[in-house]
């Protein structure tokens, strides 16, 4: 998942990417409002980590003309306004959840998960399709309930086609949900079927079925469990 942190504390800003990476999202980072504009426009986000006190311009606006324009991306505010009224205000205009600064990240993280799982129509916290399994908050992945070890982009493309399992994904969609930054159009398909290659081999280690389908200049997507292998 592809997410969009607006913050213009640096330190703060690079401490929150650095750990999310960690767990396995995409980050961008922005400074300011417009920066945030500039690049939610240019880019797909899953979710948006939306500071309120921006240079440029405050992110109440930002997340007015966001709303303006998309009501599926997801917005969390986390911000240092801790008056009733603001957070009112900020939900009323389209934040799914506002969190009030200094935050533990563990909770941020959870709230980031929960806002993620809106869409999702798997069970709470386990995404499944036929043998495979995947938990949302352990970032574990399970084979015929036998655990797969996956790097932190084969999770991210793994996850990203159980959430729309039920439909075809192309190639610029899952990149772009899964890698950081500006897409390069004469590179970014050759990364992607490398890490499809080898998330293929891992969940087919146990019995040898291809479970993500390709479909040749369409993109990709999940074997169905009605399927034959």
């Amino acid at each position: 998942m592809r997410l969009l942190i607006v913050e213009d504390e640096k330190d703060l800003n690079y401490a929150l990417v650095k750990a999310l990476r960690k767990v396995g999202y995409a980050c961008d980072s922005a400074y300011d409002g417009e920066s945030a504009l500039d690049l939610y426009f240019k880019n797909d986000y899953d979710l948006i980590l939306l500071d309120l006190n921006l240079p440029k311009l405050d992110g109440l606006e930002v997340l007015k003309k966001i709303r303006e324009n998309d009501l599926k991306v997801k917005v969390i505010i986390a911000s240092a306004r801790t008056a009733v009224d603001e957070r009112v205000l900020g939900l009323d205009l389209g934040a799914n959840d506002y969190v009030i600064k200094p935050f533990d990240f563990k909770e941020l993280e959870a709230r980031i998960r929960t806002a993620l799982r809106m869409s999702y129509s798997s069970s709470p916290t386990v995404l499944v399709c036929g043998d495979i399994k995947l938990d949302t908050n352990t970032k574990n992945v399970y084979v015929l309930d036998r655990q797969v070890n996956l790097t932190s982009k084969e999770f991210g493309i793994l996850e990203y086609l159980l959430v729309h399992k039920d439909r075809l994904i192309s190639n610029y969609e899952l990149f772009t949900h899964v890698w950081e930054g500006a897409v390069d159009d004469y590179t970014y398909t050759d990364t992607l079927k490398y890490h499809i290659h080898t998330l293929k081999r891992k969940l087919g280690q146990f019995n040898d079925v291809e479970y993500i389908i390709n479909k040749r200049n369409q993109g990709y997507r999940l074997r169905g469990n009605d399927e034959e292998a």
